[in-house]
């Protein structure tokens, strides 16, 4: 089975037909659109998802993954996720957040190696021909996927602090222009972006059906961020969903990407001055509060 699979660890990302071949080998469908309802049309088998499942409910730290890994094991193995079974992601990359590629990122940081989402999401699925449904898709078999957290690709607040101004790193703030200036649209208690931060809002990354510009094209964009392939990237936004989905789409081509999942709401929610945060105004950048040497 999955003879289709080649070196599906390393590709976070799988195009539409290659999708519904794995799933015709029995691949595990998730659909994490928001909202899902029961009336929305579906595809079968797909159980639907949401990433606040499997976060913690405490603000600042919703964006946060549980914490307790039996808790999180029988989420997952309830949904039907097996150890050795790829786990196909859709969501919609045009109105939606980057929900796939949190399913994904927690998927892989969690221990899964064959979790992938669909490049161009529910819509590019549905061109190759498999059909939608308006029942209510049966519940899932339980799966036998256990937990073994990897730190690959995520990064805490405190670590984060730490590494502030090293030279090899380049922090991605992946929110609105707007947020990135200084507005709080989503509940951050401050506003502004975490200092030496460059801005890539998630969505260049895609053209307007929601496809990933080619590789060269998002290597190019990232070159001019000053990225290289040997540098760590930290991304962020609100609650570390939209850089978890920039996160896949970085690791994807190659780059050492991390998430920073507490991301501005816990970031902002933290002491100022032991957490700044920088606003840009007229071309001018400051810092929001007295800079400590961290």
């Amino acid at each position: 089975m999955y003879n289709l699979l080649g070196n599906l660890a390393n590709s976070w990302i799988v195009n539409a037909g290659l999708a519904k071949q794995l799933l015709e080998q029995e691949a595990t469908l998730l659909d994490a659109r928001v909202p899902i309802l029961k009336w929305f049309c579906r595809l079968p088998p797909a159980i639907p998802v949401t990433w606040q499942e499997f976060s913690r409910s405490d603000f600042p730290h919703k964006g946060k993954i549980i914490e307790n890994n039996t808790i999180l094991t029988q989420k997952l193995q309830a949904i039907g996720i097996c150890q050795h079974k790829p786990v196909i992601v859709v969501a919609d990359p045009v109105k939606g957040w980057g929900e796939d590629g949190r399913i994904v990122w927690m998927l892989r940081t969690l221990g899964h190696e064959k979790a992938v989402f669909v490049d161009g999401g529910y819509r590019a699925l549905i061109k190759t021909g498999i059909n939608r449904v308006k029942s209510a898709n049966k519940p899932p078999k339980t799966g036998d996927f256990v937990i073994s957290r990897r730190s690959n690709w995520e990064i805490q607040r405190d670590e984060l602090k730490a590494i502030l101004g090293d030279e090899n790193l380049v922090i991605i703030d992946a929110r609105e222009p707007r947020e990135y200036a200084g507005k709080t649209p989503y509940g951050e208690k401050r506003g502004g972006h975490i200092p030496g931060a460059v801005h890539l809002y998630y969505k260049q990354l895609m053209d307007k059906q929601g496809k990933l510009l080619s590789r060269g094209e998002i290597v190019a964009i990232l070159q001019q961020k000053g990225v290289s392939q040997s540098t760590q990237i930290v991304s962020y936004c609100s609650g570390g969903i939209r850089s978890a989905w920039l996160t896949c789409v970085l690791t994807n081509v190659g780059f050492n990407a991390k998430n920073y999942a507490g991301s501005m709401w816990e970031w902002s929610a933290s002491p100022a001055d032991s957490y700044p945060l920088s606003i840009s105004l007229s071309g001018a950048l400051l810092t929001a509060t007295p800079h400590k040497k961290i």
